[in-house]
């Protein structure tokens, strides 16, 4: 169950991704903020080095088992900021991101950067999620 609510008001444009404008989480809700996560395994070694698609999956994949340490999914997820080297190679970040956020469109923030803090990343991706059983039972 989202214990949020994302919203595409009328007065600002049609997002043009798969994401929200907007993302209204209640009052009493306690929050998980998940620092940049790298193309990196759990043994600190870079996955997919010149293959965006392999570093997006592991980036989500390390997303995903930071949120599902502390009881949360991507349907938990309220605002995501992803930061990429590779503009031209966006669209394999994005189809990666709908995989794993399936239904789930939490505001979103994707920024273009010259460098990560190594050459060998192309995308670095951090998240604010609401963790579940911490809003207010009327926010249900």
């Amino acid at each position: 169950m989202r214990l949020h609510h994302e919203s595409n008001p009328d007065t600002l444009a049609t997002p043009d991704g798969h994401f929200s404008q907007c993302t209204a989480v209640p009052a009493g809700a306690s929050y998980l903020f998940i620092s940049g996560q790298v193309p990196r395994d759990a043994q600190g070694r870079t996955v997919g080095v010149g293959d965006m698609t392999r570093q997006a999956e592991q980036v989500f994949a390390n997303l995903q088992a930071a949120l599902a340490a502390h009881g949360a999914t991507f349907a938990h997820v309220v605002k995501a900021t992803l930061f990429v080297t590779r503009m031209d190679l966006a669209g394999e970040v994005v189809a990666v991101r709908r995989r794993f956020y399936g239904d789930s469109k939490p505001a979103s923030t994707f920024v273009g950067v010259t460098a990560l803090n190594d050459p060998d990343w192309w995308l670095e991706v951090e998240l604010v999620a609401v963790l579940p059983g911490t809003a207010p039972a009327s926010a249900a």
